[in-house]
């Protein structure tokens, strides 16, 4: 299903790679764009529009790519330019887009404009990132801390001043209030859409601004955790009203679009993470800015249907007027399959994840799976002593970080390392993620990957009206998640049982006699105007207005 032929995006599934963890050609452990042509007809066979490469750009990988030393080339661990070039010809044979990572707000500390720029206070890059002069006491300029853990202002001794790095101190922040800088963001977007690419997913699009006032962020109320003990991270002190999400990124934002419409058919999707996020992606996708936007909102520990009720009503206007982008899962969070089953069988779990993805394909708006989704990965347990994430190692123990979601995909089963690579990756290969190998789910008409591929076949069948149908939610009192997609002609009504226990739902009078077009997997009892569903079940149906 999909809606206007130039926007091919809108109720799309977008496929996210990891390339680090993809697919080894080369056998030095880490996964790399040759890696990914070669995986190319596998991508393709779970019916996918697109895939969302997460960065691989010349990198110190302090951050793993997210710490961008050129944004014009391929870090040499990936391959080279010529093998993106490849990459892009591959995908666009099959009928697939290609969406890669953009980081608009920051660059790594061993960026040639980053050296320039602290090399001096009156060079022509001076002025390029975020620099100010300490307190009278030495302190920095403001309260803000890192998303990292620790103050967002690190030091400089040979400018004796500080910088903004709202991530690691690796990572400084560009000053974007800069013409300049706009302008060189801008002509290196300008670079990958001139060698093919169909879009760009924004990395935390909505810290490219500051305030320039410097003002401290307000105290945020603590919300203890269940020892009674107050938040791990610093950064859940504040509320972060002047680091981030200034009124001079929607300015920007309509630039980027004017830049993406010289080039039909690509799309622009940002990552939004803030306290006012149903606000922000509103805000991010009218106007002539972003196409789509996603946030954390789905990507947290709690998935009942209380939530999810709440979490669509608070994105109501971003659905009517803007266009989300639904992802339970990427490389920054645990994996849903573990995030969202706590105190839920391991066997009732295995049945949940393709009802999540029943949906998000149902849901107002576009879809992003994260690789290994399809084969139901859960969370990989990584000993401390295998960490690599800063995020994790800093913080450890009371949080592990990001690694266990990003171990390499397992292909083969009876392969070395699942037929990752040939030699020792990067991350180790989870045993329990070993057992659920590509190649053992391919063969079996009711493993999860072929469950996973039939939905997404479901999804592309449906009408071409219910992309940009209207949603409306139902206010249930039990497990059940129910909401309406509307047009002028017809109406889907979707009922999904998130709880543990069977549950009944009567239906609206008008949906008595409507069509049941519940994808097969799904069970239920539909007699006359009550449905009853099973932990895990479903039904929809379709109708003609009179």
């Amino acid at each position: 299903m999909s809606g206007n032929s130039t926007e091919w995006w809108r109720n799309s599934v977008i496929y996210q790679i990891y390339p680090r963890s993809f697919c080894d050609s080369n056998g030095d452990g880490i996964g790399d764009l040759p890696g990914i042509i070669q995986k190319l007809d596998y991508v393709k066979s779970l019916g996918v529009d697109a895939i969302w490469i997460s960065p691989f750009f010349k990198s110190p990988m302090v951050d793993f790519g997210y710490d961008v030393a050129d944004y014009r080339d391929v870090d040499p661990i990936f391959g080279q330019l010529q093998d993106f070039d490849r990459l892009i010809e591959a995908a666009h044979e099959r009928g697939l887009k290609i969406i890669i990572d953009q980081i608009l707000s920051h660059t790594s500390d061993q960026h040639p404009w980053f050296e320039q720029s602290r090399s001096s206070r009156d060079n022509s890059k001076a002025d390029w990132y975020i620099w100010q002069d300490p307190k009278a006491d030495g302190n920095p300029p403001n309260n803000w801390v890192s998303v990292f853990g620790g103050g967002s202002w690190r030091w400089c001794t040979r400018r004796r001043q500080y910088y903004l790095a709202n991530f690691l101190k690796e990572q400084p922040d560009l000053n974007v209030h800069n013409p300049e800088v706009q302008e060189q963001l801008l002509a290196d977007m300008k670079f990958w859409l001139d060698r093919g690419v169909d879009g760009f997913r924004l990395d935390a699009v909505n810290f490219i601004f500051h305030q320039q006032a410097l003002a401290d962020n307000p105290a945020r109320p603590l919300r203890l955790d269940e020892k009674g003990l107050p938040p791990v991270n610093l950064y859940d002190y504040q509320w972060h009203k002047n680091d981030k999400s200034q009124p001079e990124n929607l300015v920007f934002l309509q630039r980027v679009r004017q830049l993406m419409e010289q080039y039909p058919d690509t799309v622009t999707v940002g990552e939004v993470g803030d306290d006012n996020t149903h606000k922000i992606m509103t805000d991010y996708t009218t106007e002539n800015r972003l196409n789509m936007a996603y946030s954390f909102d789905l990507l947290t520990e709690d998935c009942s249907a209380e939530f999810l009720r709440e979490t669509l009503e608070k994105n109501r206007e971003v659905i009517e007027r803007g266009w989300p982008c639904w992802s339970i899962s990427n490389h920054d969070v645990p994996r849903s399959i573990t995030r969202w089953n706590k105190g839920f069988s391991a066997e009732l779990a295995q049945t949940r994840a393709p009802l999540f993805l029943l949906m998000q394909l149902t849901l107002r708006g576009s879809v992003c799976l994260y690789q290994g989704e399809e084969l139901g990965l859960p969370e990989a347990d990584i000993a401390f002593e295998d960490l690599v994430d800063p995020y994790g190692i800093n913080l450890w123990p009371e949080f592990k970080g990001r690694d266990g979601c990003r171990t390499p995909m397992p292909w083969v089963q009876a392969e070395k390392n699942a037929g990752f690579s040939t030699n020792k990756p990067w991350l180790p290969v989870s045993q329990e993620h070993q057992n659920l190998a590509v190649s053992v789910q391919e063969d079996s008409q009711h493993s999860m990957l072929n469950q996973f591929r039939s939905l997404i076949e479901w999804h592309r069948a449906l009408p071409v009206s219910l992309a940009t149908a209207q949603q409306e939610v139902i206010n249930t009192s039990n497990d059940l998640m129910v909401f309406i997609r509307r047009t002028a002609d017809e109406e889907f009504l979707v009922i999904l049982n998130l709880g543990k226990n069977n549950e009944q739902y009567t239906l609206p009078s008008e949906f008595i006699s409507a069509k049941e077009i519940t994808p097969k997997l799904f069970k239920n009892q539909h007699g006359g105007a009550v449905i009853t569903l099973a932990p895990a079940g479903a039904c929809i149906l379709h109708r003609k207005n009179s």
